[in-house]
């Protein structure tokens, strides 16, 4: 699934694709944000995104679905 994270007084978002279900990110984004701990997020590809908690401006998570392949008619 995408997520989409705005930092606080920087222009551009972070996006990463990551198999965590959409339950524990939204979980991980609110105590971080509530009490002011880093998020931490691991990618598909394993990596650790570590953010401030009081520096996150916003979390958008995508709706899990499978990607499509081919074209639609």
């Amino acid at each position: 699934m995408e997520i989409r994270i705005g930092i606080q007084h920087v222009n551009r978002e972070i996006v990463l694709e990551s198999n965590q279900s959409a339950e524990d990110i939204i979980d991980a984004a609110s105590r971080a944000t509530n009490e002011g701990t880093e998020l931490r997020l691991e990618d598909s590809n394993g990596r650790v995104i570590m953010i401030p908690g009081a520096r996150i401006g916003y979390v958008e998570v995508g709706a899990e679905q499978q990607r499509r392949v081919g074209f639609a008619q």
